[in-house]
């Protein structure tokens, strides 16, 4: 499922925020270790440091210099156990970031583009819509 959402909350009494967020899911003929294990090779190639990982959840952060701060983008991927086993996994993530989404051709999708392509030309995994 690829979606791009505009999630809004709110802060104090008159702040709001809003985050671009795209959602994406695979699946590997791969056990989970070694998803993950993969998973943190292409963020790492595309510019991401891993600042947190458990075993069924990681996040990566886009390492900062090339944007301002309200434009770096968060990866986080969470291991989907319900479609999981010893021999298969599935995986979905979220790529987002404190920008507004005004254009649909922003920092944080052209980052979920780049991690998609390149998890899709790397690693063989299949996506799911």
């Amino acid at each position: 499922m690829m979606d791009s959402k505009l999630a809004q909350g709110r802060l104090g009494s008159t702040f709001w925020f809003a985050m671009a967020r795209y959602i994406c899911a695979f699946s590997a003929n791969a056990p989970r270790e070694r998803l993950l294990l993969s998973l943190s090779e292409v963020l790492q190639a595309c510019n991401f440091e891993i600042i947190y990982d458990t075993g069924d959840y990681m996040m990566g952060r886009e390492i900062p210099g090339r944007v301002s701060f309200a434009k770096l983008v968060t990866v986080e991927a969470l291991v989907d156990k319900t479609k999981t086993n010893a021999r298969n996994a599935r995986m979905n993530f979220v790529v987002k970031n404190e920008e507004l989404p005004l254009q649909n051709d922003n920092h944080c999708r052209q980052m979920f583009d780049v991690v998609k392509q390149a998890i899709q030309e790397n690693t063989g995994w299949q996506l799911h819509q």
